[in-house]
């Protein structure tokens, strides 16, 4: 597919909607789609960074005079000009588009009707507000988030809501199970500021000099602030100046590398919060945005993080920290419960399904909830179900309910439901697919279909979606020897048998 995407940086937008769809893109690239930007010059934007990426960025007039915000909620200044001439200069740009992504607070339903109706594509919108949008995919990544908030769509829209869906580099999941496991306390605890690519309020300096106060109790601090910040020089001079207990960093590759080195962060409750919570890193979290008070709010209901708004930085910051390692534990289980790392996985599933027709198929895939608890347990007691299974006792209620609520709380397996359509309206559960995590990047898969539904290819097309969504680890099938037709299904999906009764499926590159 052609894949365009429209999304803007700024002083007053700051970096998150372009970094988060630069992960997207690059994994569109990953798979052979063809990825091009369509963006505003502007003061703080991102057109070269994008470019060093590889990525062909279209570059929308500059208007004669820009707009500046009148407070941080302005979005349609953000825009900089109003969403018709936004529409029709962007029209201008491109001849075809399979699929235009859409990731500004300034661009609504009216400019998607345009977009649509010219370029008759598919659109594939990235939100945070629960605005009305007309799109086949919409994806709002923000904690706690539900699918019916977005009940003013388009009928047809398929709404992925929460940080499961999270749009963050694969490397995240790679560097967390790393850490899965590791639950010692280390000696002392290094401090990472991250504000965001802009920090308008200059909230990194303000928590710098809370912390030069603290003469004999300073924490060992690491500083990510790019160039791009108005606040840039004098941060950076503070840094100079002390850099005994503060590391200044203008940029960083490989972030997951550089968070997984602190213990805990203090930043924007912006993108970065799904990164923390992947690594399960508490932080203290100051709102710089009122778009971003809905994501403090959430991660503080979870016991993820300490708000400390702007103006209390200097009168709460040193106990809400103090705090905050004292229960550092509890604050990193609550994270990891959060975010897994897969969101950018997961997402590029479902364009591949909504938007890719050679692919579309006729089985579904959802996380397991509490409300699955009994359908399961049906399925678990049906005859054909337990013949081949490696326990072959039919669990009672009781043991059932416990074990699956278990599983339901964990932060290390994962649970899914296989849905098969029968119909356009017929939907039905039918069977289970699940990891349970065995070692660190090592897990075990259990899967069973309800044998009214065996002969539809329903199992070879689950391994298909774990091998797309956890390909980072590796997988082991445990196949009773007289199970033949299990057999052939995992040698199908190419895992290498290495005992009588054991396949492996190495992680795939």
């Amino acid at each position: 597919m052609k894949v365009v995407i429209r999304t803007d940086a700024s002083v007053y937008i700051g970096s998150g909607h372009v970094m988060r769809c630069l992960v997207l893109a690059h994994a569109l690239k990953k798979k052979g789609h063809c990825v091009e930007f369509v963006s505003r010059p502007q003061l703080g934007d991102l057109v070269s960074f994008i470019r060093t990426k590889g990525f062909v960025v279209h570059e929308l007039r500059q208007p004669l005079d820009g707009l500046s915000p009148a407070h941080t909620a302005d979005y349609a200044a953000w825009l900089q000009v109003s969403w018709q001439e936004d529409a029709q200069n962007f029209l201008t740009l491109l001849d075809r588009a399979d699929l235009v992504v859409v990731d500004h607070y300034g661009i609504g339903q009216d400019w998607e009707k345009v977009i649509k109706s010219e370029l008759v594509c598919g659109l594939f919108v990235i939100d945070d507000l629960v605005r009305s949008h007309c799109a086949e995919l919409l994806l709002d990544q923000t904690l706690s988030r539900q699918i019916d908030e977005y009940k003013n769509c388009c009928p047809k829209t398929v709404v992925l809501a929460g940080c499961n869906y999270a749009l963050i580099k694969p490397d995240f999941a790679h560097y967390r199970e790393r850490i899965l496991d590791d639950v010692k306390e280390e000696g002392g605890h290094n401090v990472l500021i991250t504000m965001g690519g802009i920090d308008q309020p200059n909230a990194t300096l303000r928590v710098l000099g809370v912390f030069d106060k603290q003469e004999t109790q300073r924490p060992q601090v690491t500083v990510l602030l790019g160039s791009k910040a108005p606040h840039y020089s004098s941060v950076k001079s503070f840094c100079e100046r002390n850099s005994s207990w503060v590391t200044h960093i203008e940029f960083v590759e490989n972030m997951a590398e550089l968070m997984s080195k602190h213990s805990v962060a203090i930043g924007a409750p912006g993108s970065t919060s799904w990164e923390r919570a992947c690594l399960g890193i508490p932080s203290i979290i100051i709102p710089l945005a009122e778009n971003q008070h809905t994501i403090s709010e959430n991660l503080v209901k979870s016991e993820a993080a300490i708000c400390v708004e702007l103006d209390e930085i200097e009168d709460k910051l040193c106990s809400s920290l103090e705090f905050l390692l004292s229960q550092r534990f509890r604050y990193r289980r609550a994270n990891l419960s959060l975010c897994d790392g897969l969101g950018t996985q997961r997402v590029m599933h479902e364009i591949e399904v909504q938007f890719d027709k050679e692919r579309c198929g006729q089985l579904s895939v959802r996380n397991a909830l509490a409300k699955d608890i009994t359908k399961v347990f049906e399925l678990q007691c049906k005859p054909g179900i337990r013949r081949y299974a490696t326990n072959s006792n039919t669990p009672s209620w009781d043991e059932h309910r416990d074990w699956m609520e278990g599983k339901l709380k964990s932060n290390q397996d994962y649970f899914y439901i296989l849905e098969w359509c029968d119909s356009v309206t017929n939907i039905v559960d039918v069977g289970v697919v699940r990891l349970d995590r065995a070692r660190k990047a090592q897990y075990v898969i259990s899967i069973f279909i309800d044998p009214k539904y065996h002969g539809k290819g329903i199992a070879r097309q689950a391994l298909k979606f774990i091998d797309e969504i956890h390909s980072n680890v590796t997988i082991e099938a445990i196949v009773l020897i007289e199970n033949l037709a299990s057999q052939k299904l995992f040698e199908s999906a190419n895992y290498d048998r290495v005992k009588e009764d054991t396949y492996i499926r190495q992680p795939i590159t």
